[in-house]
C-alpha cells in the first residue's frame, strides 16, 4: 500500500506495506541462516541451532549487524577483540570489521543487517 505525505512543499509516496515473513517457510542461504523481513535499508535473518565447530574464517563484510543470543554460546572476535556470547546477551559488528565467530554449545541468534546482507552479494 502506497500513501501520499507532503514533505515541505513535496508531495512524497511513502509505502506503508507490512511484511510478514514465517520462518518455517523463509528462505535458507548457504551458510544456513533463514532470511526473515527484509526492508529497503534493513534486514533479519535466523541462525538456529548452529553446531558447536571450529572458528569460521575471518571476513569483512559490506554491511553492519547487530545480534541478539536466544540460545547456547559462541566466541566472536572482531579486530582482535574476543567476547563470549551466551542467552541474553547482543552484539555490533560494524561495517568493514574483520571478524570470526566459534560456535562452543548449540547456537540460535537472530541478527539484523544494514543494508541488507542478502542484497547485491554483500554476504560472499
Amino acid at each position: 500500500m502506497c500513501l501520499l505525505r507532503r514533505t515541505g512543499n513535496a508531495l512524497v509516496m511513502a509505502d506503508t506495506t507490512i511484511t510478514k515473513i514465517d520462518s518455517h517457510h523463509s528462505p535458507v542461504g548457504s551458510d544456513g541462516q533463514r532470511y526473515l523481513a527484509s526492508a529497503v535499508s534493513v534486514s533479519m535473518r535466523l541462525w538456529k541451532d548452529e553446531p558447536p565447530g571450529d572458528a569460521k574464517p575471518a571476513v569483512r563484510r559490506d554491511y553492519e549487524t547487530v545480534g541478539y543470543v536466544i540460545s547456547g554460546r559462541a566466541e566472536l572476535t572482531s579486530e582482535g577483540q574476543t567476547v563470549t556470547l551466551a542467552a541474553g546477551d547482543s552484539w555490533a559488528v560494524p561495517r568493514g570489521a574483520e571478524h570470526s565467530y566459534r560456535i562452543i554449545e548449540t547456537f540460535t541468534a537472530v541478527e539484523a543487517t544494514h543494508p541488507p546482507a542478502h542484497v547485491h552479494g554483500r554476504d560472499r
